[in-house]
């Protein structure tokens, strides 16, 4: 009888071991890369609890950005960015808002994070923006990394509309970053996909939407179409998932094959994105429905800039100028025109008849006038970005008065290049004046075919 009952005591003791496995087995696998919860404290930045990355968190930041990165999206939270801030500024919000984890490596090699606590002094809030702890470490990891710093924490990522989504980011190494803000699968853009961007120096500043543009990435750095790397802890300490067990990892991008058969990087990337071959007339039809958003979307921007700029409210530089200025507005106006006309040309469409559909597009730019969309594929090159001239001014009707400013300045240019070089780099001083005088040249033409007189040009230079 005992040796019946040690029998099944043994047997309830190896069913014990079972279940105890299967259990943490189970526990294992239900958070994707969840190796144990830290010992959370009241005093780091935020706390994420159980929260991790997944591929669906990766989509659902992708939705976030599209849907509240806009333009002026730092000049509204008065975050003062670059281009390398860009990008960690915006995986730092969202995981805060999120409750996830986020790192970054300082330029002193240190791995920062959610977890830390050197800010533990400063309140918290709930609302993220109102946070003023999570604001100064925010603030903290964006001044201590960089386009340097940005190889540690990232990953090269496959290309496909599956891996490539808003927020992954284009790095070319201690140079530059411009981030995805949407993929376009329809034709209705030079390129599937969109980005946006920061500039030099550090300043609360718009962000600049442009349509994806870059050379072929370098082998033999972490460079090219990347995503952040995932923060994993385990013994209570949070380090990075390995760059391969990311789940969009590839180097297909660098290889010698990448682009063959295509015109070059940028193009090999929107063919693996949007391989679709447009009809050139259906793609003359997605083109000026984007053009026709971008002119009406500009509509209210100048108007608020009459209103706000009268005088000298708006000088270069300000935060005023920068709201309301629209240089790269107008710069993504001219190249989808430029890009229109390569299209029409290239296919040999009717000019005219896409000329006369345009001009059946109004667009009211002022209570008591407006222009049409062809007045605008004809004359974009004298919109002015201005926001402190007229409305007349800003949408390319004061053609005369763009000719002069444009002559005065490549005029002072030349000026102040034979004063500064003129002796100290006799070669430089013949380049650069070279280059200004084909402006002054392109001005005095067009002044002449436009027939703007003496009086005009200088009373649009002595306003």
């Amino acid at each position: 009888m005992q040796r019946r009952a040690d029998k099944s005591d043994s047997r309830k003791f190896y069913f014990y071991l079972i279940f105890i496995f299967l259990t943490a087995y189970t526990s294992m696998t239900a958070v994707p890369f969840c190796y144990g919860e830290a010992n959370e404290s009241n005093s780091q930045v935020w706390q994420v609890g159980e929260r991790r990355w997944t591929i669906q968190e990766e989509y659902n930041y992708s939705k976030w950005i599209e849907a509240n990165v806009k333009e002026d999206f730092f000049i509204r939270h008065k975050i003062p960015v670059d281009c390398a801030d860009v990008p960690y500024a915006l995986r730092w919000i969202y995981a805060r808002i999120s409750h996830l984890p986020a790192a970054a490596t300082t330029v002193g090699n240190r791995l920062i994070g959610h977890w830390s606590t050197d800010w533990q002094r400063l309140p918290t809030d709930a609302t993220w923006h109102k946070d003023r702890r999570f604001r100064a470490a925010l603030l903290t990891m964006i001044s201590t990394t960089s386009t340097r710093t940005m190889p540690y924490d990232v990953y090269p990522v496959r290309i496909d509309a599956e891996a490539v989504t808003a927020g992954t980011m284009f790095l070319i190494p201690a140079s530059h970053t411009i981030v995805v803000s949407t993929i376009v699968i329809n034709g209705s853009t030079i390129h599937p996909i969109q980005t946006f961007e920061a500039g030099l120096p550090t300043r609360t500043q718009k962000l600049c939407f442009r349509n994806f543009a870059a050379l072929k990435p370098d082998p033999r750095s972490v460079s090219g179409l990347i995503k952040f790397r995932w923060p994993i802890e385990n013994g209570g300490r949070w380090h990075y998932l390995a760059v391969e067990e990311h789940p969009f990892y590839s180097r297909e991008q660098y290889s010698h094959s990448f682009s063959t058969g295509c015109a070059g990087y940028s193009d090999a990337v929107a063919k693996r994105i949007d391989p679709k071959a447009y009809d050139p007339q259906e793609k003359i039809k997605g083109l000026l429905a984007t053009l026709t958003s971008r002119l009406e979307e500009r509509i209210p921007i100048v108007l608020a800039g009459k209103e706000k700029c009268q005088g000298n409210q708006c000088p270069e530089g300000s935060l005023l100028w920068e709201l309301y200025a629209t240089s790269a507005r107008d710069e993504f106006i001219q190249v989808t025109i430029d890009h229109l006309k390569e299209v029409i040309r290239e296919n040999r469409l009717d000019q005219d008849a896409i000329l006369e559909k345009m001009a059946k597009t109004s667009l009211q730019i002022s209570t008591n006038q407006s222009i049409t969309a062809r007045y605008v594929f004809e004359n974009a090159q004298w919109l002015s970005p201005d926001p402190k001239v007229s409305i007349d001014a800003r949408w390319g009707l004061d053609k005369c008065g763009m000719i002069a400013k444009r002559l005065k300045s490549a005029e002072e240019s030349i000026s102040f290049i034979r004063k500064r070089y003129g002796n100290m780099d006799p070669l430089f001083t013949e380049r650069a004046i070279g280059m200004q005088q084909a402006i002054v040249d392109d001005m005095t033409r067009e002044s002449q075919n436009s027939r703007c007189t003496t009086k005009c040009l200088s009373a649009a230079n002595n306003p």
